[in-house]
């Protein structure tokens, strides 16, 4: 059985997450970490210093401002952590890492627990490979804080490690281009009535190819925050993304 603590319960991936995990065999939640508690079948705790239980993987689906100092004491409690929340600076990422290794636990940081979108991010790397020039369209809920999208920017990396020429770089820097990601231009929108949606659009002569995922609930991210913990321990310190823990 693992012992699971959920850092951001009562937001709407975190309730989620609660049912989902109560509905898995092999998985136990000991405990629930949140500024504003609500009642739930195990303790709830306001602040880190009040945490008093232990756990084998600590979950954070809370803010930008407060991951790194989630995840920074669960490692130091000895837990293994999976980070769903976008946000932490690269800077932050490397100390993580650091101290995952110096703790000789594990991190998997998933800018998107869904599995059609990590194809979805697969696919577009290897497509760069034949048609270096691509931009990114990605639409979320009006509530999402971070802009572009956690997945949008990995989705950028993959297509820059892809690319095996140089694309054709037009009106770059020009606010109404979006934000520029390892030369791949990245359009970010916020609108009631979606959840998730990215598309990737690859141009060449005389041709284009369109890449897109949706989650239309947020019980298409349950498999992958499953898969998640159950396999965090076999990263090596830190990883970005569920595909290190997939065959692709």
């Amino acid at each position: 059985m693992t012992k699971v603590f959920l850092a951001g319960g009562f937001g709407k991936m975190g309730q989620a997450i609660q049912k989902q995990i109560a509905q898995t065999e092999d998985l136990e939640l000991v405990g629930i970490l949140a500024p504003h508690p609500k009642p739930a079948d195990v303790p709830v705790f306001e602040g880190l210093d009040l945490i008093d239980v232990r756990a084998d993987v600590w979950v954070d689906v809370t803010t930008p401002d407060t991951v790194y100092d989630n995840a920074e004491y669960a490692l130091n409690a000895d837990m293994d952590v999976v980070i769903g929340t976008s946000g932490l600076t690269e800077t932050q990422t490397n100390a993580l890492k650091h101290l995952a290794q110096s703790k000789k636990r594990h991190v998997l940081v998933v800018p998107n627990f869904s599995i059609s979108a990590v194809l979805m991010m697969h696919f577009a790397g290897q497509a760069a490979k034949y048609m270096p020039d691509a931009e990114i369209l990605e639409i979320h809920h009006q509530d999402k804080l971070d802009a572009p999208s956690g997945t949008a920017r990995a989705t950028a990396k993959k297509i820059a490690a892809g690319r095996r020429e140089d694309p054709r770089l037009v009106g770059i820097g020009q606010p109404a281009r979006g934000e520029d990601i390892d030369d791949v231009q990245v359009h970010a929108m916020r609108l009631p009535g979606y959840l998730a949606h990215e598309e990737v659009i690859f141009g060449a002569t005389g041709e284009s190819l369109h890449i897109s995922q949706d989650s239309i609930s947020r019980e298409s991210f349950m498999a992958g925050v499953v898969l998640a913990i159950k396999h965090v321990d076999e990263v090596a310190d830190l990883a970005v993304g569920l595909d290190a823990i997939m065959d692709l």
